[in-house]
C-alpha cells in the first residue's frame, strides 16, 4: 500500500478549484471508483512528470499522504479530523445515536480472533426463508457445511433472517439458537443481517419457487418488502422483529456481531431506505445489546453519499462491502482507517471481476480487517453464476463465488490450499 492514489474526492476537489485537467505523477494508482467519477464529470486525469504535478504535496492528487493518520490521542475523547471519505467528523458519536465509543470497539476488537470467513447460506436454500422455514430447515445438512467452513480457518459467519419468519417468533427463536450452537462447537461466531435490500420483492412464506437456472440469486429476498420500507404503518412490526431477535440473544457470546441492514438504497430505494435504517438503530439500541451493530457501505456512487455517511457515522464498526481489485481494496482501507474504528469487509470475492483471495485475503489479514466473501458452497442460490446472467446459463468455467460444490469438494483445489495457509489453518 505505498503507492500514491486517486481517489473520487480528489476528482471533486479538482471540480471545487474550477479544473477539469487532475495531473498526477507516472504511477499514481487511479481507482476504478475515481476513474469512472471523472470520467462522469468530464475531468481529465493525465500522468505528467513529478517536478510539473499541479497540486502535490499533502493534500494533491499525486500526494502520498493525500489520506490523514488519525491522531491516536483524539479517539478516545477528542474531535479527529474530517474524515476524507465523508468529510465529516471522526467524533465518537455525532449523531447522537448511542454508538459505541472508539475506547469500547477497540477493547472488543482486541479479544476477537482476526474475523475471517463467509457469507452463508446452505446449498439447499433458494432463500432466506427456505434456510429458517419449519418444513425445510435442515440442521444436518448445514453441520456438514459447517464443517467446510471450520476445515478453512474460518471463525464467523454471515447469515441472513427475514422479517416474515417472525410471524413464528418461537421457531425462528428455536432454530436461530440450534445454528448458533452448532457453530460455535466448530470456533465459529455468527453475525446475523436482520434486513436485506436485494433481489426480489414481495416475499411469501410456506413453499418457495424453483430457482430459475442459470440465473445468479434469482429467489433471493428484500426483507422488508419495498413497500414496508417506505410504509410506516408496517413499521411496528418491524420494531417488534428486531427487538424480539436482538433482546432474545442481547448478551449471547455465540452472536459476534448484527448486521441491521444489508445494503440499503439496492433495488432503486436509494433516498427511500435511510428513514428505516435510522429506526432500525433506534431500536436496536433500546435493547441494549452486549455486542456490536453494523451496516455496511457499499456502493460509492455520489447518488449514495448522504447514505454512506449516516451508515459510517451510526454504526459501532466500519463496514464495507467490495467487488473490484486489490489497488481498489487498498483505497477504500485508506479512505476508511482514519474512522479510528475496527473495520470489516462484509462482502467480496467475486472472480471475474478481479476481486479473489489471492491477494485480497492476505491484504485484509495484514491490516487486520475482518474478511468475510460471499459464499461457501454453490447450491440453490446458484451465486457462483455471475451477476446478470441469463435464463438457462451453463455453469460457467469461472465461478463468480462460492468455494466447494454440493459434494464438499473443492472448485480449486489451490484456491482453498491458499485460504488454508492464509487462515492458519494448514
Amino acid at each position: 500500500m505505498s503507492r500514491p492514489a486517486v481517489t473520487a474526492a480528489d476528482v471533486e476537489d479538482a471540480l471545487t478549484a474550477g479544473r477539469t485537467r487532475l495531473e498526477v505523477a507516472p504511477g499514481t494508482i487511479v481507482t476504478a471508483l475515481a476513474s469512472d467519477y471523472a470520467r462522469d464529470r468530464g475531468v481529465a486525469i493525465v500522468e505528467v512528470e513529478p517536478a510539473a504535478v499541479e497540486g502535490t504535496g499533502p493534500t494533491g492528487a499525486g500526494a502520498e499522504a493525500a489520506v490523514p493518520d488519525p491522531d491516536p490521542a483524539l479517539l478516545p475523547g477528542g474531535t479527529a479530523p474530517p474524515n476524507p471519505f465523508t468529510r465529516l467528523s471522526t467524533e465518537e458519536d455525532p449523531l447522537g445515536v448511542g454508538r459505541w465509543s472508539h475506547r469500547r470497539t477497540h477493547e472488543w476488537y482486541a479479544k476477537q480472533p482476526w474475523l475471517v470467513g463467509c457469507n452463508y447460506a446452505p446449498a439447499y436454500a433458494v432463500n432466506q426463508l427456505e434456510m429458517w422455514q419449519r418444513d425445510t430447515f435442515d440442521l444436518d445438512a448445514i453441520e456438514d457445511e459447517l464443517e467446510l467452513a471450520r476445515s478453512l480457518g474460518f471463525n464467523t459467519l454471515r447469515v441472513f433472517l427475514h422479517d416474515l419468519l417472525w410471524e413464528e417468533p418461537t421457531l425462528l427463536i428455536e432454530h436461530l439458537d440450534r445454528f448458533l450452537t452448532a457453530a460455535d462447537r466448530r470456533g465459529i461466531g455468527v453475525m446475523p443481517v436482520l434486513f436485506d435490500g436485494v433481489w426480489r420483492n414481495y416475499a411469501h412464506r410456506g413453499p418457495q419457487p424453483e430457482p430459475i437456472p442459470g440465473v445468479h440469486n434469482s429467489q433471493w429476498l428484500q426483507s422488508p418488502s419495498s413497500k414496508a420500507v417506505v410504509d410506516p404503518a408496517e413499521w411496528p412490526r418491524l420494531e417488534d422483529y428486531v427487538c424480539g431477535v436482538l433482546d432474545h440473544f442481547a448478551d449471547d457470546e455465540r452472536v459476534r456481531i448484527w448486521d441491521l441492514y444489508n445494503e440499503p438504497g439496492n433495488e432503486a430505494l436509494i433516498g427511500n431506505a435511510m428513514p428505516l435504517l435510522a429506526h432500525s438503530f433506534r431500536w436496536a439500541r433500546s435493547v441494549g445489546v452486549s455486542q456490536p451493530l453494523v451496516t455496511g457501505i457499499w456502493e460509492f456512487s455520489p447518488a449514495f453519499l448522504e447514505l454512506n455517511r449516516f451508515q459510517l457515522l451510526v454504526a459501532d464498526l466500519v463496514s464495507f462491502h467490495h467487488y473490484g481489485p486489490v489497488h481498489d481494496l487498498e483505497w477504500l482501507l485508506r479512505c476508511l482507517q482514519p474512522f479510528g474504528r475496527p473495520i470489516l469487509c462484509t462482502e467480496y470475492m467475486a472472480r471475474p471481476l478481479h476481486s479473489t483471495f489471492d491477494p485480497h485475503l492476505t491484504v485484509m489479514r495484514d491490516e487486520r480487517v475482518g474478511a468475510l466473501n460471499w459464499g461457501l458452497v454453490a447450491g440453490r442460490s446458484q451465486t457462483h453464476h455471475a451477476w446478470g446472467s441469463p435464463r438457462g446459463a451453463p455453469e460457467p468455467t469461472v465461478w463468480f463465488h462460492d468455494i466447494f460444490r454440493a459434494d464438499g469438494t473443492a472448485y480449486d483445489p489451490d484456491e482453498v490450499a491458499f485460504i488454508r495457509r492464509t487462515t492458519g489453518a494448514g
